[in-house]
């Protein structure tokens, strides 16, 4: 099978009720926590601890997404403004990242709004700082709206662009109007090829394009991707163009290239580690299985191990 229909069957089969159940059966066994640092709050604090002593900044993420009611939405909200005092608490070297339907965007986009507002408002009380996830395409109009009208006056939060969507150029130069702080990555979900690049180097091109474009905007540009040549595209550009490392930085995801993330910290570079955690880790942990076939293998291998 190829790898693009691989991928798209991976993320077909994270809708699967029966996959589901069965992957958070075994899947802490068979290695799904190689990219999930824990389940709880308490477990994670460790990890970030650890990195932190290896010099890597980290993004803390409570995971869960999708449709919720109001009480889940209000639990995410004091989850976050928890995960917020123990990272002050605990001088970590961290920020958070969420995602906008944990707050209830699909169900009261304006109470939303209100329940991240007031984790922004926390976070800048404590000189910490919000990251507002994108998630698929029925939610990017939404979640650019919401962002474009609470960045103005609150630099403590940021977004997240998906260099495989078509769209997200415009996005990003709003993003530059803004002046917003932007995590640009390739993109994770399974998209219609009318609304995303269906081929690789379509969106390897984007994604370098968007980056030098948020550069040359004068704007904080975090460059998420674990692939050698777009890194080396990002600092080649910086370097040419008189770009200071202290305006951007690498982000990688936790369990994944932890190698390529010392190298970089050893020359000079700011990385962060995006470190997911929570019971509901089964969407993430498919989309990762998703990105490359090494981590389906790892996963698959594990399992023969039984």
């Amino acid at each position: 099978m190829s790898q693009p229909l691989l991928r798209r069957a991976i993320l077909a089969a994270a809708e699967s009720q029966h996959v589901a159940e069965l992957v958070n059966r075994y899947g802490p066994k068979l290695g799904a926590f190689r990219f999930v640092a824990g389940n709880t709050l308490d477990e994670t604090v460790p990890v970030v601890q650890e990195l932190n002593r290896q010099q890597l900044q980290v993004t803390l993420d409570r995971l869960g997404e999708g449709e919720v009611d109001a009480s889940y939405a209000d639990s995410a909200k004091a989850a976050y403004l928890g995960i917020l005092d123990r990272i002050a608490a605990e001088r970590l070297h961290s920020h958070v990242s969420l995602k906008l339907t944990q707050l209830g965007l699909d169900l009261d986009p304006s109470a939303a709004e209100s329940r991240l507002l007031e984790i922004v408002e926390r976070a800048e009380a404590q000189g910490s700082f919000v990251r507002v996830d994108m998630e698929d395409s029925r939610h990017t109009e939404a979640t650019v709206q919401l962002f474009s009208r609470l960045r103005p006056g609150h630099p403590a939060v940021g977004i997240v662009i998906q260099a495989y969507l078509r769209r997200s150029e415009a996005d990003l130069r709003k993003m530059a109007q803004l002046a917003a702080n932007v995590r640009l990555v390739k993109g994770a979900y399974l998209e219609a090829e009318p609304m995303a690049f269906a081929q690789k180097a379509d969106v390897d091109r984007n994604y370098q394009r968007l980056v030098e474009m948020h550069l040359d905007a004068g704007c904080f540009t975090a460059v998420a991707t674990h692939d050698p040549a777009l890194i080396a595209s990002a600092q080649a550009y910086a370097k040419r163009h008189g770009i200071g490392n202290d305006r951007f930085e690498f982000q990688m995801l936790f369990g994944i290239r932890p190698d390529l993330q010392r190298q970089l910290v050893a020359e000079g570079y700011q990385v962060r580690v995006y470190v997911p955690f929570g019971p509901d880790w089964y969407p993430y942990f498919m989309r990762r299985l998703a990105e490359r076939p090494a981590n389906l293998g790892f996963f698959v291998k594990n399992l023969w191990r039984r």
